[in-house]
């Protein structure tokens, strides 16, 4: 299954809240993403199927080695997006956020790899 930008979202979300021992609860992620307790439970089962997510009624959850390579891939071109549309454009830092949100589901390799490059070489100036 490849992940849609609302798996992405959850993903990125449970890596967030996690705590010091990996954990977080359905709760966390309603309270950061605004969405309703079955919605987060629907996208956990749905991620646990596909092997992200460790989830355990009543006991928390908690994402795989392949959550956290997919999670921590996410925040990487999140935090891309962000640096280059606030720092390079100079946009505010709440659209930078905002945007970069958006922009962080959407964009092809071809491009991504392309924008890592340029950021890195303004940073080496």
């Amino acid at each position: 299954m490849k992940l849609t930008a609302n798996m992405e979202d959850y993903l990125e979300a449970v890596a967030f809240c996690a705590d010091e021992n990996g954990m977080t609860r359905v709760s966390d992620i309603r309270d950061m993403l605004g969405v309703k307790t079955p919605s987060v439970t629907g996208a956990m089962k749905a991620l646990a199927q596909e092997g992200y997510v460790v989830h355990a009624r009543y006991s928390g959850i908690t994402l795989t080695a392949k959550g956290r390579r997919a999670a921590q891939d996410v925040k990487s071109r999140h935090e891309l997006f962000r640096h280059f549309l606030q720092h390079v454009l100079g946009v505010s830092p709440k659209t930078a956020e905002e945007d970069a949100c958006k922009m962080e589901h959407t964009v092809s390799k071809e491009t991504l790899n392309k924008l890592h490059t340029y950021v890195h070489k303004l940073s080496e100036k």
